[in-house]
């Protein structure tokens, strides 16, 4: 298990350090869940995604709009394969972990979106995810006109209207519409997302191994995060790593611009001195 853990890392850290323009956002949601998934066969999955591309392309038929595509990739994704969101188990880590939404056809609005945006890039029809405030969405931009959609909810098209409407759902009306809302993800953001996802049921869940697992991949992708590494330092305190949290949290201190918690931190920083050296 240790083995796999660390090739799961550092096919990870090779991802990572790939830039943005030819970033592989399929691989990377498939390498994400190696840890968790030691014996996924990503090739298998990467096929299954050229296969879903595949049949939807021969849907599409002549004109080839944007509505087409999408109406197309809807049928093939949700109501051919039965891909859905999972609002029963909303908060389960499977849902962000790409092979598991596949296998289960259960997902979160990333990691749904993230599909289609693969399938769609594989027939030549881009989509771009949405970073919307409490729900991922996705858009198609073309001929001047954009169109945003929900993978979450069946690919549903949604008007500016509907928008609004979501965020009052989400935020209790203290969040206006707006374009800036609007603004496409870049492919390392979306995976930073989904791992932010996983960073807060793990914690959520008192699960700190897991945790602490995400944590390092975040900082791969945005090394040197003081608040990551903040929290990586907690994360060491609960599995009685003193020593690597001290050097998590001294490092916050010095590196975090003015920080709020600095009170907090520096009261932690003098127990944990004092536990490392009681041990001496």
């Amino acid at each position: 298990m240790i083995i796999e853990t660390i090739k799961a890392r550092r096919l990870f850290s090779e991802i990572a350090a790939i830039d943005e323009e030819v970033f592989p956002l399929d691989r990377a949601a498939l390498v994400l869940a190696l840890g968790e998934y030691p014996d996924l066969d990503m090739m298998g999955y990467l096929r299954r995604l050229d296969t879903l591309a595949a049949r939807a392309e021969v849907l599409i038929g002549i004109n080839r709009t944007a509505v087409d595509y999408i109406e197309s990739i809807n049928e093939i994704l949700f109501v051919q394969e039965g891909l859905r969101g999972n609002s029963e188990d909303y908060y389960d880590p499977r849902n962000s972990y790409l092979n598991q939404v596949l296998d289960r056809r259960l997902g979160i609005p990333i990691s749904l979106s993230l599909i289609y945006m693969e399938v769609a890039k594989r027939i030549g029809f881009s989509v771009q995810g949405v970073g919307f405030p409490g729900h991922f969405l996705a858009k198609n931009v073309s001929n001047g006109r954009e169109i945003i959609f929900d993978p979450f909810n069946m690919g549903k098209i949604l008007t500016i209207n509907d928008c609004q409407e979501l965020l009052d759902e989400i935020h209790s009306g203290r969040v206006a519409m707006n374009a800036s809302l609007l603004q496409p993800m870049e492919k390392r953001a979306i995976i930073t997302r989904m791992l932010y996802n996983l960073k807060g049921i793990y914690m959520q869940k008192e699960q700190y191994n897991q945790a602490l697992s995400v944590i390092d991949k975040i900082l791969l992708l945005n090394p040197g995060t003081p608040s990551e590494i903040r929290d990586r330092g907690f994360l060491y305190m609960q599995t009685s790593l003193f020593a690597q949290a001290l050097a998590d949290l001294e490092f916050y201190l010095s590196h975090a611009m003015a920080p709020e918690d600095s009170s907090n931190i520096h009261n932690h920083v003098k127990m944990l001195r004092s536990i490392i050296c009681e041990s001496n």
